[in-house]
């Protein structure tokens, strides 16, 4: 889709493991990286109560919807399910970065070449 840099292009680190694509890509692309999560990180917690503790969702990382209309009790079932798939791709990521370092450690992995 594009150039990370001169010499990088993101399909050339499509065919990388996952920690060798990171250490791949270029110093500046790390930083503007970590300065754009420090940013929306210094944005989100800064305001009145955390959302964690009862407050807004931090609407630049979760844009308003309006869900009015919608019965609270199907609203509910919805937020269950976003929040265990939540869950389930933060396993997944683990597993992969498991599968990538400790050679054997994700038996469903074992023979795949990106691991």
């Amino acid at each position: 889709p594009g150039m990370l840099s001169s010499d990088f292009s993101f399909e050339s680190l499509s065919a990388m493991k996952p920690l060798d694509a990171w250490a791949a890509v270029p110093e500046g692309g790390k930083q503007q990286i970590y300065a754009t999560i420090l940013l929306a990180e210094i944005i989100t917690e800064g305001k009145g109560t955390h959302y964690t503790k009862g407050g807004d969702l931090p609407t630049i990382v979760f844009p308003p919807v309006n869900f009015a209309s919608t019965d609270p009790e199907k609203l509910k079932i919805s937020q269950d399910r976003e929040l265990n798939n939540g869950r389930l791709a933060m396993i997944a990521i683990m597993s992969f970065c498991a599968a990538a370092n400790i050679p054997g450690s994700v038996p469903a992995l074992v023979g795949n070449p990106m691991f």
